[in-house]
């Protein structure tokens, strides 16, 4: 294979310089197809779906890094890096949010999260802001916050539900109220206003 300048970085667990993380989102396929994409690339991957779960999972098994969900039912993703850095100050956090809550992602870089980054975000995506380290671009005077698109909150939605019915789009379409095949047109499409991920999954995988 001919590599050119136009090629991006491909970051592992030895270029990044850490052999385990924690991931911590409520979305089970998008938590799944992330933690993939991360074993892929050498990494010891812990999972968990909650504050709870994820204070226990790495009370037992502490891990190099770690990538939070800011907005989870119960306490949220700020709640967790706090005690996560509480358990270990050493621990390299990054924080995942959709765009309409960018300040409190800014709020969580200030509270020790080393980088903050918009949802949807691919394994490459989340190991490049680790590998720029603690240089987040953090904005310190008035800043205005686009609000979330419809588009971009129906996207969210729709993969929410889906999680919610472990991956069933029959069940998910009946929830939604539309037709399961208008249901997997929409998820054939990538989320709004993102570059397209090389980990998107089909629909003949989710069923």
């Amino acid at each position: 294979m001919i590599m050119t300048d136009e090629i991006a970085p491909v970051y592992n667990a030895a270029t990044i310089g850490a052999d385990s993380i924690l991931l911590v989102d409520d979305t089970l396929i998008l938590r799944d197809r992330l933690a993939m994409a991360l074993r892929q690339r050498g990494f010891r991957v812990q999972t968990a779906g909650s504050y709870d779960e994820a204070v226990e999972v790495f009370q037992h098994s502490p891990t190099d890094l770690a990538v939070l969900d800011l907005r989870m039912p119960g306490r949220s993703g700020l709640d967790l890096l706090r005690k996560l850095l509480q358990m270990n100050p050493n621990a390299r956090i990054i924080m995942l949010s959709g765009f309409g809550s960018i300040p409190a992602s800014i709020d969580a870089v200030r509270a020790g999260a080393i980088n903050f980054l918009s949802k949807p975000a691919d394994a490459d995506d989340i190991l490049a802001a680790f590998a720029r380290g603690d240089e987040p671009s953090v904005p310190t005077g008035e800043v205005s916050f686009p609000a979330p698109s419809l588009a971009r909150n129906e996207w969210e939605h729709i993969h929410r539900v889906l999680s919610d019915c472990g991956g069933n789009i029959s069940e998910a379409a009946r929830r939604l109220g539309i037709h399961r095949r208008s249901l997997q047109r929409k998820l054939r499409k990538r989320a709004p206003e993102d570059p397209a991920s090389p980990e998107v999954v089909e629909d003949d995988e989710l069923e």
